[in-house]
């Protein structure tokens, strides 16, 4: 049991160091929400969201008001929708549905307009996923995620072929915006069940019916102990190890409180280092306080490796059930650090992709020329998806194609942030492309 006095001597870090949980995300089930009729889904979906939901953001406002804890984001997951919608169809309106739930109940984003189609896809989820612009455009708070690829199957080429076209139409369909539909779209490997962090999260299968899992985060509080540190890079990575250990036993104590006032299941605290674009919580400063001159350059990768590690191994003891992602996010729109170094020119996607085969996920809220192709947009996504299958971790890729702009960056405000649009190669791949079929997994990948 943790003791409220754990929590409160974290306050300094609170109020100097912007520690906070960075979501309270809550899993709901709808399989048994699934009906002979569209319309009766969405209705039973409706009144089960709201049943279970409602008091999502109260509960995380109270137990943030008696903690002095900061609780940034209130969230929902739902079971994939591809796989609610497969007998009926109307999986827009099924979005449709999930975004009136989220306005009602308050919470920022609402997640699993999902499919996972790393094997191959059924006519019905290739359809599916034709319809995520449109579901993505005509809502406000939905998110979607497609899982091309994973260590047991290889990568399905042929959804990754589809997911650069989808990219290119979200962009289309939302350029009044920025595109920020593909804000709203990832695209992963190895995705897990249990990622409270959007875009990606969605509520898996092998759950329980509600679940809570949260998400902690504190690059400031991180950086800030650092600044101390004299030593070599062995007592960097213990005080590292130690702060991690203090911020996981934040969440263990959010996650026990909000799973019993709502009356769902503890399900898993996500150690990622998730950082935002106001200074001072940037995991691009961590690592230049470690000894780079700026992310980006030499050394970066690391730097990224040291800090994982750290972290890992500092938060798995403080809590009981650890999942989701747990790392150290890159995404540049949300990092102050990693807008800067993209900016100065420093920081560039190839680097970036390099860094995804250490953080937590992978080529994250990245923003490049409208102009840039389907293809090329396929291929970026087969190259992370290759990164995750052969290093058996979850990569992801996030990028948004901002309509009209060459140069220059787009700001979505809030935690999504400021993205300057980076250089992107566009030597051609469309034939490797469209070969289509399926990359096999790695020969180690079969060891039953």
């Amino acid at each position: 049991m943790i003791s409220i006095n754990e929590v409160l001597e974290t306050n300094r870090m609170v109020k100097a160091q912007h520690l906070d949980v960075r979501t309270i995300t809550m899993g709901i089930s709808l399989l048994d929400c699934v009906a002979d009729s569209v319309e009766e889904t969405c209705r039973r979906i409706y009144n089960k969201v709201i049943a279970k939901a409602g008091r999502l953001v109260e509960v995380g406002e109270e137990i943030a008001c008696e903690t002095g804890i900061p609780i940034v984001n209130k969230r929902v997951s739902v079971t994939p929708v591809s796989i609610i919608t497969a007998a009926t169809g109307g999986a827009v309106e099924v979005a449709k549905t999930l975004d009136r739930c989220a306005k009602e109940i308050g919470v920022d984003f609402i997640g699993g307009y999902s499919a996972l189609v790393q094997k191959g896809m059924t006519p019905y989820e290739e359809e599916f996923i034709k319809s995520i612009p449109e579901a993505l455009a005509c809502t406000d708070r939905v998110c979607s995620s497609i899982n091309v690829g994973s260590t047991k199957a290889g990568i399905n080429m042929d959804a990754v072929r589809l997911m650069g076209k989808v990219i290119k139409k979200a962009a289309f369909l939302t350029r009044d915006k920025g595109s920020i539909g593909c804000a709203k779209l990832v695209v992963f490997a190895n995705a897990v069940e249990d990622n409270p962090f959007m875009a990606g999260a969605f509520h898996g299968v092998g759950e329980k019916d509600v679940v809570i899992n949260v998400g902690v985060s504190g690059p400031g509080v991180v950086k800030a102990a650092l600044e101390h540190v004299k030593g070599d890079l062995t007592e960097v990575a213990e005080t590292i190890k130690k702060v991690a250990y203090k911020i996981t036993r934040v969440g263990q104590f959010v996650a026990e409180e909000a799973s019993r006032r709502l009356g769902a299941n503890f399900g898993i605290v996500d150690l990622s280092l998730a950082p935002t674009p106001v200074m001072g919580d940037s995991v691009a400063h961590i690592l230049e306080e470690i000894g780079l001159e700026s992310v980006g350059g030499c050394g970066t990768t690391a730097c990224l490796a040291l800090l994982n590690d750290a972290v890992k191994k500092g938060g798995i003891m403080a809590t009981s059930h650890v999942g989701g992602l747990s790392g150290a996010f890159i995404p540049v729109s949300e990092d102050i650090g990693m807008i800067n170094a993209a900016e100065k020119g420093v920081l560039k996607i190839e680097k970036l992709e390099a860094m995804t085969a250490i953080c937590s996920v992978g080529l994250d809220m990245i923003a490049v020329p409208g102009d840039t192709t389907e293809e090329v947009l396929s291929g970026l996504i087969a190259d992370e998806a290759a990164i995750g299958v052969v290093n058996n971790k979850t990569t992801a890729v996030r990028v948004i194609p901002v309509y009209g702009k060459q140069s220059g960056s787009v700001d979505f405000g809030g935690l999504l942030g400021k993205a300057p649009i980076m250089p992107i190669c566009n030597s051609d791949c469309t034939k490797f492309v469209s070969r289509g079929g399926r990359i096999p997994a790695p020969v180690w990948a079969n060891k039953n």
